[in-house]
């Protein structure tokens, strides 16, 4: 049973930075793409960022050139580094993971990128930024 478990949010001013944390637990999968997501209130949830297994990694243009998407195999954790935070990207932030039992007949990078629908979903954790 795969486990998602988000922290590392919290209140913090515009301009301000933050990092954000995706234990996995039970998590064996050797191909998947990993990624945050995003909902303000009253907001449609959106792509922040993906990686995949190899490490390949895609953001939305809105955070390109401040938030940073890695992973720690070893710990089986997912991060999100945000920069230079805005008000407006206040929302509760998602982890969540699209997995594959074997190797996909198409280009992961691609298909994280564009296609991912995740399996896997944690609970989220809140970021609010104060203008």
């Amino acid at each position: 049973q795969v486990q998602l478990v988000e922290s590392g949010g919290g209140s913090v001013q515009a301009g301000g930075s933050l990092r954000l944390s995706c234990a996995a637990s039970g998590f064996t999968y050797k191909y998947y793409c990993m990624a945050w997501f995003r909902q303000a209130p009253g907001k449609e949830r959106e792509g922040v960022a993906t990686i995949d297994s190899d490490g390949s990694t895609s953001y939305a243009d809105s955070v390109k050139g401040r938030f940073t998407i890695s992973k720690d195999n070893a710990k089986n954790t997912l991060y999100l580094q945000m920069n230079s935070l805005k008000a407006e990207e206040t929302a509760m932030y998602y982890c969540a993971a699209d997995t594959f039992s074997i190797s996909p007949a198409f280009p992961l990078p691609q298909y994280c990128s564009r296609a991912m629908s995740p399996n896997y979903w944690g609970q989220g954790t809140q970021v609010t930024v104060s203008s």
